[in-house]
Protein backbone atom coordinates (compact mmCIF):
# COMPACT_ATOMS: atom_id res chain seq x y z
CA UNK A 1 0.00 0.00 0.00
CA UNK A 2 0.97 3.51 -1.16
CA UNK A 3 2.82 5.20 2.17
CA UNK A 4 0.57 8.10 1.96
CA UNK A 5 -2.66 6.13 2.27
CA UNK A 6 -1.26 4.06 4.88
CA UNK A 7 -0.85 7.04 7.00
CA UNK A 8 -4.71 8.26 6.22
CA UNK A 9 -5.68 5.07 6.72
CA UNK A 10 -4.16 4.77 10.01
CA UNK A 11 -5.79 8.19 10.70
CA UNK A 12 -8.86 6.89 10.60
CA UNK A 13 -8.67 4.22 13.28
CA UNK A 14 -6.63 6.45 15.36
CA UNK A 15 -9.86 8.86 15.52
CA UNK A 16 -11.41 5.82 16.00
CA UNK A 17 -9.59 4.95 19.38
CA UNK A 18 -8.32 8.18 20.61
CA UNK A 19 -12.22 9.12 20.46
CA UNK A 20 -12.66 6.76 23.27
CA UNK A 21 -13.34 8.83 26.73
CA UNK A 22 -12.35 5.52 28.71
CA UNK A 23 -8.86 4.84 27.82
CA UNK A 24 -5.87 6.33 29.54
CA UNK A 25 -2.90 7.70 27.73
CA UNK A 26 -0.53 4.89 28.89
CA UNK A 27 -2.94 1.85 28.05
CA UNK A 28 -2.73 3.85 24.53
CA UNK A 29 0.79 3.73 24.19
CA UNK A 30 0.69 0.15 25.54
CA UNK A 31 -1.93 -1.61 22.42
CA UNK A 32 0.33 0.51 20.10
CA UNK A 33 3.28 -1.84 21.57
CA UNK A 34 1.24 -4.77 21.41
CA UNK A 35 -0.61 -4.17 17.66
CA UNK A 36 2.18 -2.16 15.88
CA UNK A 37 -0.35 -0.19 13.93
CA UNK A 38 -3.79 1.26 14.63
CA UNK A 39 -6.08 -0.38 12.56
CA UNK A 40 -4.58 -3.90 14.10
CA UNK A 41 -5.90 -2.08 17.21
CA UNK A 42 -9.28 -2.04 15.68
CA UNK A 43 -9.37 -5.61 14.40
CA UNK A 44 -7.89 -7.03 17.43
CA UNK A 45 -11.27 -7.63 19.07
CA UNK A 46 -12.13 -8.53 22.93
CA UNK A 47 -10.03 -11.23 23.91
CA UNK A 48 -7.12 -9.00 22.96
CA UNK A 49 -7.79 -5.87 23.89
CA UNK A 50 -8.13 -7.57 27.62
CA UNK A 51 -4.15 -7.66 27.98
CA UNK A 52 -4.41 -3.94 28.39
CA UNK A 53 -7.96 -3.18 29.21
CA UNK A 54 -10.15 -3.84 32.53
CA UNK A 55 -12.96 -6.09 31.73
CA UNK A 56 -15.12 -3.53 32.11
CA UNK A 57 -13.17 -1.04 29.71
CA UNK A 58 -13.33 -3.57 27.16
CA UNK A 59 -16.93 -4.26 27.59
CA UNK A 60 -17.23 -0.20 26.92
CA UNK A 61 -14.91 -0.40 24.26
CA UNK A 62 -17.18 -3.01 22.33
CA UNK A 63 -20.17 -1.36 22.50
CA UNK A 64 -18.28 2.03 21.84
CA UNK A 65 -16.41 0.14 18.15
CA UNK A 66 -20.24 -1.33 17.67
CA UNK A 67 -21.49 2.20 17.33
CA UNK A 68 -18.46 4.12 15.29
CA UNK A 69 -18.29 4.25 11.67
CA UNK A 70 -14.24 5.08 11.50
CA UNK A 71 -14.39 6.96 8.16
CA UNK A 72 -17.31 8.48 8.58
CA UNK A 73 -16.19 10.17 12.13
CA UNK A 74 -12.65 10.64 10.74
CA UNK A 75 -14.38 12.87 7.96
CA UNK A 76 -16.37 14.91 10.02
CA UNK A 77 -13.49 15.40 12.42
CA UNK A 78 -11.32 17.05 9.60
CA UNK A 79 -14.65 19.22 8.37
CA UNK A 80 -14.22 20.37 11.51
CA UNK A 81 -11.14 22.03 10.92
CA UNK A 82 -9.68 19.43 13.87
CA UNK A 83 -6.24 17.12 12.84
CA UNK A 84 -5.51 14.82 15.43
CA UNK A 85 -1.31 13.55 15.88
CA UNK A 86 -0.41 10.67 17.54
CA UNK A 87 2.69 10.02 19.43
CA UNK A 88 4.39 8.21 16.64
CA UNK A 89 3.65 11.17 13.74
CA UNK A 90 6.10 12.93 12.55
CA UNK A 91 4.37 16.29 13.96
CA UNK A 92 4.07 15.39 16.97
CA UNK A 93 5.82 18.20 19.33
CA UNK A 94 9.46 17.11 20.01
CA UNK A 95 9.62 18.86 23.19
CA UNK A 96 6.24 17.20 24.49
CA UNK A 97 7.36 13.70 23.81
CA UNK A 98 10.75 13.63 25.87
CA UNK A 99 8.54 14.49 29.06
CA UNK A 100 7.48 11.37 30.83
CA UNK A 101 4.14 9.91 30.24
CA UNK A 102 3.63 11.98 27.10
CA UNK A 103 0.10 12.02 25.57
CA UNK A 104 -0.50 9.29 23.08
CA UNK A 105 -2.84 12.10 21.02
CA UNK A 106 -3.32 15.51 20.39
CA UNK A 107 -6.38 16.71 18.78
CA UNK A 108 -5.71 20.40 17.19
CA UNK A 109 -7.07 22.98 15.29
CA UNK A 110 -4.52 25.23 13.70
CA UNK A 111 -0.30 24.73 13.13
CA UNK A 112 1.18 22.65 15.64
CA UNK A 113 4.49 25.44 17.15
CA UNK A 114 7.52 25.47 15.26
CA UNK A 115 10.06 23.37 16.29
CA UNK A 116 12.91 25.67 15.00
CA UNK A 117 12.48 28.23 17.13
CA UNK A 118 11.68 28.61 21.23
CA UNK A 119 9.08 28.02 23.17
CA UNK A 120 7.94 29.87 26.51
CA UNK A 121 5.59 29.26 28.76
CA UNK A 122 3.88 31.87 30.22
CA UNK A 123 1.41 31.22 33.41
CA UNK A 124 0.42 33.22 36.10
CA UNK A 125 -2.95 34.20 38.39
CA UNK A 126 -6.49 34.14 36.91
CA UNK A 127 -6.95 37.30 39.16
CA UNK A 128 -4.93 38.93 38.55
CA UNK A 129 -3.48 42.68 39.90
CA UNK A 130 -3.02 45.70 37.36
CA UNK A 131 0.63 45.11 37.94
CA UNK A 132 0.41 41.61 36.45
CA UNK A 133 -1.45 42.54 33.42
CA UNK A 134 1.11 44.88 32.61
CA UNK A 135 3.92 42.39 32.59
CA UNK A 136 2.13 39.72 31.15
CA UNK A 137 1.70 42.50 28.19
CA UNK A 138 5.02 43.63 28.36
CA UNK A 139 6.23 40.17 28.30
CA UNK A 140 3.94 38.85 25.74
CA UNK A 141 4.82 41.69 22.88
CA UNK A 142 8.38 41.23 23.16
CA UNK A 143 8.40 37.69 23.02
CA UNK A 144 5.73 37.83 20.06
CA UNK A 145 7.91 40.41 18.49
CA UNK A 146 11.16 38.46 18.67
CA UNK A 147 9.79 34.91 17.25
CA UNK A 148 9.10 33.60 20.35
CA UNK A 149 6.18 30.89 20.59
CA UNK A 150 4.19 31.05 23.80
CA UNK A 151 2.43 28.54 25.18
CA UNK A 152 -0.34 28.95 27.59
CA UNK A 153 -3.87 27.69 28.86
CA UNK A 154 -5.93 30.30 27.22
CA UNK A 155 -7.27 30.67 30.70
CA UNK A 156 -8.49 34.55 31.68
CA UNK A 157 -5.95 36.26 33.61
CA UNK A 158 -2.42 36.29 33.09
CA UNK A 159 -2.26 32.94 30.49
CA UNK A 160 -4.73 35.09 27.81
CA UNK A 161 -3.70 38.57 28.66
CA UNK A 162 -0.16 37.53 27.45
CA UNK A 163 -1.43 34.76 24.49
CA UNK A 164 -3.91 37.90 23.42
CA UNK A 165 -0.54 40.23 23.08
CA UNK A 166 1.58 38.13 20.90
CA UNK A 167 -1.16 37.69 18.38
CA UNK A 168 -1.28 41.51 18.50
CA UNK A 169 2.23 41.79 17.10
CA UNK A 170 1.66 38.81 14.86
CA UNK A 171 3.78 36.30 16.91
CA UNK A 172 2.70 32.62 17.28
CA UNK A 173 0.87 31.09 20.60
CA UNK A 174 -0.88 27.57 21.24
CA UNK A 175 -3.81 27.10 23.47
CA UNK A 176 -3.54 23.89 26.08
CA UNK A 177 -7.20 23.15 27.11
CA UNK A 178 -8.38 21.18 29.63
CA UNK A 179 -11.67 20.30 27.70
CA UNK A 180 -12.28 18.71 24.02
CA UNK A 181 -10.41 20.98 21.45
CA UNK A 182 -13.32 21.97 20.29
CA UNK A 183 -15.03 23.60 23.21
CA UNK A 184 -13.84 27.80 24.20
CA UNK A 185 -13.26 27.61 27.76
CA UNK A 186 -13.87 29.79 29.42
CA UNK A 187 -16.62 30.89 27.02
CA UNK A 188 -15.38 34.66 27.39
CA UNK A 189 -12.42 34.42 25.26
CA UNK A 190 -14.05 33.08 22.34
CA UNK A 191 -12.03 35.66 20.47
CA UNK A 192 -9.01 34.80 21.25
CA UNK A 193 -9.99 31.24 20.90
CA UNK A 194 -10.44 31.93 17.20
CA UNK A 195 -7.49 34.10 16.71
CA UNK A 196 -5.46 31.17 18.16
CA UNK A 197 -6.77 28.74 15.64
CA UNK A 198 -6.03 31.49 13.03
CA UNK A 199 -2.50 32.31 14.13
CA UNK A 200 -1.28 29.43 16.30
CA UNK A 201 -3.29 26.61 17.47
CA UNK A 202 -5.76 25.73 20.04
CA UNK A 203 -5.06 21.86 21.59
CA UNK A 204 -6.18 19.08 23.82
CA UNK A 205 -5.51 15.36 24.91
CA UNK A 206 -9.18 15.25 25.33
CA UNK A 207 -11.31 13.50 23.31
CA UNK A 208 -13.42 16.53 20.82
CA UNK A 209 -16.81 16.69 23.44
CA UNK A 210 -15.12 16.15 26.85
CA UNK A 211 -16.55 19.06 29.15
CA UNK A 212 -14.34 21.45 31.00
CA UNK A 213 -13.72 19.14 34.46
CA UNK A 214 -11.60 20.53 37.38
CA UNK A 215 -9.94 16.56 37.10
CA UNK A 216 -8.88 17.63 33.40
CA UNK A 217 -6.11 20.49 34.34
CA UNK A 218 -3.43 19.53 36.14
CA UNK A 219 -2.70 16.95 33.54
CA UNK A 220 -3.07 19.67 30.63
CA UNK A 221 -1.13 21.93 32.82
CA UNK A 222 1.60 18.85 31.99
CA UNK A 223 1.41 19.35 28.78
CA UNK A 224 1.70 23.19 28.83
CA UNK A 225 5.39 23.27 30.46
CA UNK A 226 6.11 20.02 28.93
CA UNK A 227 6.10 21.76 25.12
CA UNK A 228 8.01 24.79 26.58
CA UNK A 229 11.73 25.55 27.08
CA UNK A 230 11.06 27.42 29.44
CA UNK A 231 8.16 29.17 32.22
CA UNK A 232 7.40 32.20 33.41
CA UNK A 233 5.04 32.65 35.96
CA UNK A 234 4.07 36.37 36.87
CA UNK A 235 1.95 35.85 39.93
CA UNK A 236 0.98 33.27 42.09
CA UNK A 237 -0.29 32.59 45.22
CA UNK A 238 1.29 30.11 47.53
CA UNK A 239 -1.11 27.59 46.54
CA UNK A 240 -2.65 27.88 43.28
CA UNK A 241 -2.33 25.45 39.87
CA UNK A 242 0.30 27.97 38.53
CA UNK A 243 2.74 26.31 41.30
CA UNK A 244 1.72 22.74 40.32
CA UNK A 245 2.52 23.50 36.79
CA UNK A 246 6.17 24.76 38.11
CA UNK A 247 6.75 21.66 40.04
CA UNK A 248 5.74 19.71 36.63
CA UNK A 249 8.27 21.90 34.67
CA UNK A 250 11.03 21.01 37.22
CA UNK A 251 10.27 17.41 36.99
CA UNK A 252 10.41 17.51 33.20
CA UNK A 253 14.16 19.33 33.30
CA UNK A 254 12.41 22.84 32.23
CA UNK A 255 13.85 26.51 33.61
CA UNK A 256 11.92 28.25 35.47
CA UNK A 257 11.85 32.10 35.62
CA UNK A 258 9.77 34.23 38.55
CA UNK A 259 8.81 37.74 37.99
CA UNK A 260 9.24 39.07 41.52
CA UNK A 261 6.32 41.15 43.35
CA UNK A 262 5.82 43.36 46.46
CA UNK A 263 6.58 41.19 49.42
CA UNK A 264 2.99 42.40 50.78
CA UNK A 265 1.20 41.53 47.73
CA UNK A 266 -0.81 37.89 48.40
CA UNK A 267 -0.57 37.27 44.71
CA UNK A 268 3.20 37.58 44.27
CA UNK A 269 3.72 35.07 47.51
CA UNK A 270 4.36 32.35 45.09
CA UNK A 271 6.80 33.85 42.80
CA UNK A 272 8.94 35.51 45.90
CA UNK A 273 8.90 31.96 47.49
CA UNK A 274 10.34 30.40 43.89
CA UNK A 275 13.12 33.18 44.08
CA UNK A 276 14.00 32.12 47.37
CA UNK A 277 14.00 29.05 46.69
CA UNK A 278 16.48 28.89 43.44
CA UNK A 279 14.27 30.21 40.60
CA UNK A 280 15.61 32.71 37.78
CA UNK A 281 14.24 36.16 38.32
CA UNK A 282 13.02 37.84 34.98
CA UNK A 283 13.61 41.71 35.36
CA UNK A 284 13.89 42.53 31.80
CA UNK A 285 12.10 40.95 29.05
CA UNK A 286 14.34 41.68 26.38
CA UNK A 287 17.67 40.30 28.16
CA UNK A 288 15.20 36.96 29.33
CA UNK A 289 14.70 36.78 25.34
CA UNK A 290 18.33 37.30 24.57
CA UNK A 291 18.99 34.37 27.13
CA UNK A 292 16.49 32.53 26.50
CA UNK A 293 17.80 31.79 22.52
CA UNK A 294 21.53 31.26 24.26
CA UNK A 295 20.23 28.52 26.03
CA UNK A 296 17.85 27.45 23.29
CA UNK A 297 21.06 27.95 20.53
CA UNK A 298 23.26 25.84 22.95
CA UNK A 299 20.95 23.13 23.69
CA UNK A 300 20.05 22.31 20.24
CA UNK A 301 23.53 22.79 18.62
CA UNK A 302 23.83 26.09 17.34
CA UNK A 303 25.65 28.50 19.42
CA UNK A 304 29.08 29.70 18.30
CA UNK A 305 30.20 31.77 20.38
CA UNK A 306 29.51 35.86 21.46
CA UNK A 307 29.53 36.58 17.49
CA UNK A 308 27.54 33.36 16.22
CA UNK A 309 25.91 34.31 13.14
CA UNK A 310 22.82 35.19 14.46
CA UNK A 311 23.83 38.42 15.57
CA UNK A 312 22.81 38.36 19.12
CA UNK A 313 24.00 39.67 21.94
CA UNK A 314 23.23 37.72 25.48
CA UNK A 315 22.11 39.56 28.50
CA UNK A 316 24.78 39.47 31.28
CA UNK A 317 23.93 40.12 35.29
CA UNK A 318 26.03 41.90 37.02
CA UNK A 319 26.33 43.62 40.26
CA UNK A 320 24.67 46.79 37.92
CA UNK A 321 21.59 45.04 36.34
CA UNK A 322 21.75 43.45 32.81
CA UNK A 323 24.72 44.63 30.48
CA UNK A 324 25.20 42.58 26.94
CA UNK A 325 28.75 41.08 26.29
CA UNK A 326 29.91 43.78 25.20
CA UNK A 327 29.63 45.85 28.67
CA UNK A 328 26.71 48.68 27.90
CA UNK A 329 23.64 48.23 29.48
CA UNK A 330 20.23 47.06 27.87
CA UNK A 331 17.82 50.38 27.44
CA UNK A 332 15.33 47.96 27.80
CA UNK A 333 13.98 46.85 31.04
CA UNK A 334 10.99 46.60 32.76
CA UNK A 335 10.79 49.87 34.79
CA UNK A 336 11.94 51.98 31.61
CA UNK A 337 9.03 49.84 29.95
CA UNK A 338 6.34 50.72 32.41
CA UNK A 339 6.22 54.33 31.45
CA UNK A 340 5.22 53.47 28.30
CA UNK A 341 6.55 54.32 24.66
CA UNK A 342 2.66 55.09 24.50
CA UNK A 343 2.49 57.63 26.66
CA UNK A 344 3.73 60.20 23.58
CA UNK A 345 -0.04 60.27 22.56
CA UNK A 346 -1.09 61.40 25.67
CA UNK A 347 -1.15 65.66 25.93
CA UNK A 348 2.29 66.59 28.22
CA UNK A 349 -0.07 67.16 31.42
CA UNK A 350 -2.10 63.74 31.40
CA UNK A 351 1.00 62.38 30.06
CA UNK A 352 3.06 63.37 33.64
CA UNK A 353 0.03 62.41 35.47
CA UNK A 354 -0.07 58.60 34.00
CA UNK A 355 3.52 58.64 34.80
CA UNK A 356 3.14 59.53 38.76
CA UNK A 357 0.76 56.74 39.21
CA UNK A 358 1.66 53.17 40.42
CA UNK A 359 -0.03 49.94 40.35
CA UNK A 360 -1.11 50.33 43.88
CA UNK A 361 -3.85 53.01 44.69
CA UNK A 362 -2.97 56.36 45.36
CA UNK A 363 -4.31 59.55 46.90
CA UNK A 364 -4.56 62.42 44.90
CA UNK A 365 -2.24 64.46 46.56
CA UNK A 366 0.12 62.07 46.27
CA UNK A 367 0.07 61.70 42.81
CA UNK A 368 0.33 65.57 43.25
CA UNK A 369 3.30 64.88 45.09
CA UNK A 370 5.25 62.63 42.51
CA UNK A 371 4.77 65.11 39.56
CA UNK A 372 7.67 67.67 38.07
CA UNK A 373 7.29 70.64 39.81
CA UNK A 374 5.80 72.57 36.18
CA UNK A 375 2.70 70.74 36.16
CA UNK A 376 1.75 70.62 40.28
CA UNK A 377 -0.72 73.22 39.71
CA UNK A 378 -2.68 71.45 37.62
CA UNK A 379 -6.29 70.58 37.95
CA UNK A 380 -5.61 66.76 39.24
CA UNK A 381 -8.82 65.24 39.17
CA UNK A 382 -9.82 66.64 36.11
CA UNK A 383 -6.65 65.30 34.81
CA UNK A 384 -7.30 61.82 36.79
CA UNK A 385 -10.94 61.67 35.30
CA UNK A 386 -9.76 61.87 32.09
CA UNK A 387 -7.04 59.02 32.18
CA UNK A 388 -9.86 56.86 33.33
CA UNK A 389 -12.38 57.95 30.67
CA UNK A 390 -9.60 56.79 28.16
CA UNK A 391 -8.47 53.81 29.99
CA UNK A 392 -5.14 54.52 31.59
CA UNK A 393 -6.22 54.31 34.85
CA UNK A 394 -8.88 53.60 36.96
CA UNK A 395 -10.73 54.60 40.41
CA UNK A 396 -10.46 51.83 43.15
CA UNK A 397 -12.12 54.21 45.61
CA UNK A 398 -13.27 57.83 46.16
CA UNK A 399 -10.13 59.77 45.73
CA UNK A 400 -7.73 56.77 45.16
CA UNK A 401 -6.37 56.02 41.77
CA UNK A 402 -4.39 53.29 39.81
CA UNK A 403 -2.51 52.77 36.63
CA UNK A 404 -4.26 50.32 34.55
CA UNK A 405 -2.39 47.20 33.34
CA UNK A 406 -3.49 47.49 30.14
CA UNK A 407 -3.68 51.21 29.92
CA UNK A 408 -4.90 52.84 26.44
CA UNK A 409 -6.19 49.63 25.06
Amino acid sequence: MDQRLWEEREKIYACWLCSFPAIRSRQLHRLYDIFGCMEGIYYAGREEWEKVLSPGQTELLKEYTAAWRPKEAYCRIRDQGFELVTFYDKAYPKRLKSIPDAPFFLFVRGKLPREDVPAVAVIGARECSEYGKFVAKQLGAVLGRCGVTVISGMARGIDGISQEEVLNVGGSSAGVLGCGADICYPARNRDLYERLARQGAVLSAYPLGTPALKRNFPPRNRIVSGMADAVVVIEARVKSGTLITVDMALEQGKEVYVVPGRVTDKLSEGCNRLIRQGAGVMLDPDAFVEELWELWERKNGYFQDKAHSTGRTVGKFTENGWAESGGEAVTDSISRIQEGQRTAALPPELEAVYKALDFEPRSAEEIRGKLPTEFRDRQIITCLMKLCMDKWAFQVSPGRFCRKGDGGI
